[in-house]
């Protein structure tokens, strides 16, 4: 018997996101609720951009994979290259470290998150892999792997330089891949200041250039950029209330315009759409009736984190459903596929996933699946 099960029903209006009286001064934009995947604003996103500052993303990133796979430590040392002290000399941000210094590599990341030092991204990268260049040439290979299509690194730093490109969508998926798998290193984006005791000198303490992190609107992260071509940029992240939203922009005349319209975009993200949990990975999300099983229901689950945005005040017809072939009969495999979960906008399917048993269901002995055979001839009952 096919048996279809409505989970929850709520109001529901499926956009298209685009906002016609709300602007940001900025050429290139883009919102998007990192729960959901919906891009709430964009604004020539895929145009090709120099991300300056903001590559040094990937250059974490680089180096968080390295500490999560053990294949480095925080308490590691890299020795500072000459190359890499002459970017504290020339005018550049930078962490001011020395030649020779013995400087480790979490120091060298703070340098590089908090101080935007250009200094510190070649002394890390000459540490990991021998010379900037090879460094270069493993931060590309990473960012094709996690889809970044139209991207290209030929330096550790930003610096200005026409090989090193990138979009507002690709920078988009790098910050989202940065906080999703290294949330104990992404808490150093949230570090507003790093004090560096220099060889040489006295202490240098230098703030976090991201505005968004004195404004108490739950900015964590994550980088800002600039260069005289591409003129201001930032990426960045706002958590409140278990939400979540990103952005990137590109091409802000001036670093007012950078503070001021990024938190225009953030909160008005969080002011007008919702974030609803739909399901959530290995979570159980309903029961299931079992034939001939020594347990008469099984749960079921999905394997994926389903999230929908949500336009305030104009919610309309989201339905829930679950659809399978049941009863079920017994035996039931662990992680057995058995139904399907369906997302309706409407008559509209607009999401589908497939649901696996939470647990095992034996099947009866002979006895009992006589008896039961018998008592569902009769009186229908399972």
């Amino acid at each position: 018997m096919f048996k279809t099960k409505i989970i929850f029903s709520i109001l529901f209006l499926l956009l298209n996101f685009k906002a016609y009286s709300f602007d940001i001064k900025a050429p290139s934009v883009i919102l998007q609720d990192f729960l959901s995947g919906e891009i709430l604003y964009e604004k020539d996103a895929d145009r090709e951009i120099y991300p300056a500052s903001m590559t040094k993303i990937m250059t974490s990133i680089i180096a968080f994979e390295m500490l999560k796979n053990n294949e480095i430590s925080l308490d590691d040392k890299f020795l500072v290259s000459e190359k890499a002290w002459k970017l504290s000399t020339a005018g550049y941000s930078s962490m001011f470290i020395m030649v020779g210094d013995q400087v480790s590599v979490e120091n060298l990341l703070r340098g590089i998150i908090v101080a935007s030092g250009n200094d510190a991204c070649i002394a890390l990268a000459e540490g990991i892999a021998g010379s900037e260049e090879e460094f270069a040439l493993i931060m590309t290979s990473k960012a094709k792997e996690i889809g970044m299509e139209n991207t290209n690194f030929s330096n550790s730093s930003g610096i200005n330089d026409p090989d090193n490109y990138s979009s507002l969508k690709d920078i988009l998926i790098m910050s989202n891949y940065l906080i999703q798998n290294f949330p104990n290193y992404y808490r150093y984006f949230n570090e507003k200041e790093f004090t560096w005791d220099r060889t040489g000198g006295d202490p240098i303490t230098q703030g976090n250039r991201n505005p968004l992190l004195y404004k108490n609107i739950g900015a964590d992260g994550i980088k800002t950029g600039y260069l005289a071509v591409e003129k201001y940029s930032l990426a960045s992240s706002v958590e409140r209330n278990g939400r979540r939203l990103v952005a990137v922009s590109s091409g802000f005349k001036t670093k007012k315009d950078r503070s001021k319209e990024s938190m225009k975009l953030h909160m008005w993200g969080f002011t007008n759409f919702d974030t609803i949990k739909i399901s959530q990975n290995k979570e159980s999300i309903s029961e299931f009736d079992v034939w001939l099983g020594k347990q008469t229901k099984v749960n079921g689950y999905v394997k994926d984190d389903i999230y929908k945005t949500i336009k305030k005040g104009r919610k309309k017809d989201l339905k829930v459903m679950v659809e399978y072939d049941g009863p079920i009969k017994a035996p039931i495999n662990k992680d057995q596929e058995i139904g399907l979960l369906k997302i309706y906008y409407k008559n509209e399917l607009i999401d589908e996933r497939k649901i696996f048993s939470i647990s095992e269901v034996k099947k009866v002995n002979l006895f009992s699946r006589i008896a039961k055979s018998v008592n569902y001839l009769i009186w229908g009952d399972v």
